[in-house]
């Protein structure tokens, strides 16, 4: 029982795996983006782990927990109870703050319903999601948020021709039928020369029953202005076609924090109550070490409990490098990389052993000085008597593992094999592209480019910045370091487009894109793929569209099929009919070169670049390639690329740029150190064009390639936002106080710097 035993696993690319995994061990699974790392450990052995775990639970639980998927594998024999940490965002509702989703808000408020003076309640009281609490003007959200009229609506346009711009309500919407049925309008008039009673009354008659609606007027329905009907349907709820129509709803309306709490979600009476002259709100909106400081500052026999396990909790945010976040942050706003630190924060004070934990790549988004502190934590809690599986590519975490197991040769269908198992010794001297990489030196950039003019920076204070100055040479490659949350991404993402807002910031942020959108689609292929289709089959290009006459006629072309299970979530399924592809079964008798249109979408990028012979895929293919995103196949979902792989799509679009500024946010996030030093040729060659690069990177592979080294620090937060150095990677390794300089020197083997 001391390891767990796959047989023959055949998830996605997996070539038949077989494999022992040891227990209470730290594996680490490495290989390029696309070899089958995370098919192995993922969606082989947690989806597995996780089926099983669930079966033991009643059907209403059941439906309740995380459903990864049914593993294509023979056996496996073994396995632990899964503790899943992944990068999915935590996303919620906007009354989910970083304080509700790691518990730290329950001790707080269970410390001022004690502590705070004057009494007002049990720390139920504290809650913004309890009516006895929260803030009635906002109930609790902080914000308010109010129906842009001139949005809504269109003077030129009478109701019969859609003057209500918004879904539903516009002809044939099902909402539009209050209004053209209650007898107060004439249809077919301009709201323009609306008198201002029947503009009042249709913006903003409260509830109640017209008198002489038209006959079709149902008995019970009643009539209401559009503006409280929209606040009642969208605004003053969480629903799901709130979220439905997202989109809809950003164009018409205006959110501005409540006045009458300031944006602090709770009622007068809550926030009188106070410790050392701060209420629990202002508690909130101090940074997690602010708060630490605040909390040892208290002294009480009494509650000595409670500050106890309130200074453990915000003692392992800070440890996991969270400590710039303030409790009163939504989780909607945290990256994949910090929703992953938050789950883990969960874990870390619990008892538990035996159990399996799996992350996925807990590097992102930090810099080498917080990597040691999830090191600790990830060997703490290997210590407690657990396995833990990571899949990971950054080198420093690849050197903690017990074991490892490298993937690949390469990717995609190159992929599916294992290439390595042992120990990280052995790994230096394995064949794979892993090994190769731990077996070559890392050398610094001693022959910088010389910049010739500048982009500067001039008293900047935004968030935590102490009134910072710079000058960013141009036509270099500049990368912008320091601890996550010192204020690098501030600088650059938000001051520096002020001075220049003629930049070009390309980040991991998601596409405006619409469910139905791909790879093909994002790359303006789709329609020349139809009329390729088309002219070999002699049909109509329409019948190779999932949006048109292609679709299936099950699941509308979308792939898959939600079953609504009424209070409680939705369960998405591949569609039975078309088998999750989305295009009616009666397409795939039409082939183009030897393929159907679905064999075409399940190709990779690699594939493709052998499958279509003309320059017109080619110059699109092979950057992608050459960004190390040759794994991708063609049909790929746009909102299932990680937060890497959407920032490298989008430098494709630059390539052909010149005399451009471009920042870039992390984009080594997700890639292999052999897919790095191709991402680094690609910034080598938009440089060589004439274009400015501003590269916010941990990476320290990216960051001994720049020409230019700007960083910040010393710490995150309120001990953040200075510069700690500017000047050349050289000039940068002879520096005593930047952290950056100490973990550079490691990685490229020369010796610390005595104090």
């Amino acid at each position: 029982m001391t390891e767990i035993i796959i047989t023959n696993a055949r998830q996605n690319n997996l070539k038949n795996v077989s494999v022992a995994i040891p227990k209470n061990k730290i594996v680490v699974f490495t290989g390029v983006s696309g070899s089958g790392k995370s098919s192995l450990v993922f969606e082989t052995i947690g989806a597995e782990a996780q089926r099983q775990f669930n079966e033991t639970q009643n059907s209403f639980i059941r439906n309740r927990l995380q459903h990864i998927g049914v593993a294509d594998v023979d056996k496996i024999e073994n396995l632990n109870v899964p503790i899943i940490i992944n990068q999915k965002r935590l996303g919620g509702s906007a009354r989910s703050t970083v304080g509700t989703a790691t518990d730290v808000y329950a001790s707080l408020r269970l410390l001022f319903s004690r502590m705070g003076k004057p009494f007002v309640g049990y720390s139920n009281v504290f809650s913004f999601n309890n009516p006895l609490g929260m803030c009635p003007e906002c109930e609790g959200l902080g914000f308010v948020q109010t129906v842009k009229v001139n949005a809504l609506i269109d003077k030129q346009k009478s109701l019969n021709e859609g003057a209500i711009l918004f879904p539903t309500f516009q002809p044939g919407g099902w909402r539009l039928t209050r209004y053209t049925l209650s007898g107060y309008f004439d249809n077919d008039k301009k709201l323009g020369d609306y008198s201002e009673k029947e503009m009042d009354r249709l913006l903003n008659a409260p509830e109640h029953r017209p008198k002489k609606p038209s006959p079709e007027w149902g008995k019970t329905v009643k009539y209401e202005g559009i503006i409280p009907r929209i606040e009642k349907a969208f605004l003053k709820k969480e629903s799901k076609e709130n979220i439905t129509r997202k989109e809809a709803l950003k164009n018409i309306i205006v959110t501005k924090p409540c006045l009458a709490c300031g944006g602090k979600r709770l009622n007068g009476k809550i926030l009188s109550c106070k410790i050392r002259n701060k209420n629990i709100a202002d508690c909130t909106a101090l940074s997690i070490d602010g708060l630490l400081e605040f909390v040892d500052s208290l002294d009480s026999n009494t509650y000595e409990i409670i500050l106890d396990e309130l200074k453990k909790k915000l003692r392992n945010i800070i440890g996991i490098g969270l400590q710039y976040l303030t409790l009163d942050r939504a989780t909607n706003t945290l990256s994949g990389g910090e929703s992953q630190r938050i789950k883990m924060v969960r874990n870390l004070g619990n008892n538990l052993t035996d159990l399996l934990y799996v992350f996925d790549e807990p590097s992102i988004g930090l810099h080498p000085q917080d990597l040691q502190n999830i090191a600790s934590i990830i060997k703490q809690i290997r210590d407690k008597g657990n396995s833990v599986l990571i899949v990971e590519h950054d080198p420093d975490l690849i050197k903690i593992a017990d074991w490892i197991i490298d993937m690949g040769p390469q990717s995609g269908k190159s992929g599916g094999k294992i290439v390595y198992e042992g120990t990280f010794e052995g790994l230096k001297k394995s064949k794979g592209k892993t090994g190769l990489y731990f077996a070559k030196a890392p050398k610094a950039n001693t022959q910088p480019r010389k910049a010739q003019d500048y982009l500067e920076i001039e008293n900047a204070y935004l968030h935590n910045l102490k009134n910072v100055s710079i000058k960013i040479p141009k036509n270099v490659i500049t990368v912008v370091t320091g601890v996550a949350g010192s204020g690098k991404s501030t600088l650059i993402n938000k001051v520096l487009p002020e001075f220049y807002p003629q930049i070009t910031v390309i980040d991991q942020s998601l596409f405006a894109a619409s469910i139905r959108s791909n790879l093909l689609t994002y790359l303006h292929l789709s329609d020349n793929l139809r009329e390729r289709f088309s002219k070999a089959n002699h049909v109509s290009p329409k019948l190779f569209s999932k949006n048109s006459e292609g679709a299936c006629k099950n699941c509308k072309g979308i792939g898959v099929e939600k079953i609504d299970l009424a209070f409680m979530e939705d369960i998405e399924q591949p569609c039975e009919v078309c088998g999750g592809s989305g295009f009616n079964p009666e397409v795939l008798k039409y082939s183009y070169n030897g393929k159907n249109i679905i064999e075409v979408m399940d190709m990779t990028v690699e594939e493709a670049i052998d499958f279509f012979p003309d320059e017109l895929y080619h110059l699109s293919f092979n950057i992608l390639s050459t960004l190390g995103l040759g794994y991708l196949t063609l049909g790929q979902r746009l909102d299932s690329f990680s937060g890497g792989e959407r920032q490298r799509l989008k430098l494709t679009r630059e390539l052909t740029q010149s005399d451009k500024t471009i920042v870039l946010d992390e984009p080594s996030t997700g890639l292999h150190p052999s897919d790095t030093q191709k991402l680094l040729d690609f910034m080598d060659a938009m440089t060589e064009k004439g274009n400015t690069l501003i590269v916010i990177e941990h990476n320290l592979d990216v960051i001994a390639h720049a020409d230019w080294i700007i960083d910040i620090g010393p710490g995150a937060g309120q001990y953040g936002g200075k510069v700690l150095f500017s000047g050349t990677v050289t000039e940068l390794l002879k520096d005593k106080v930047s952290l950056t300089a100490k973990h550079l020197r490691l990685h490229l083997g020369k010796p610390p710097i005595g104090d």
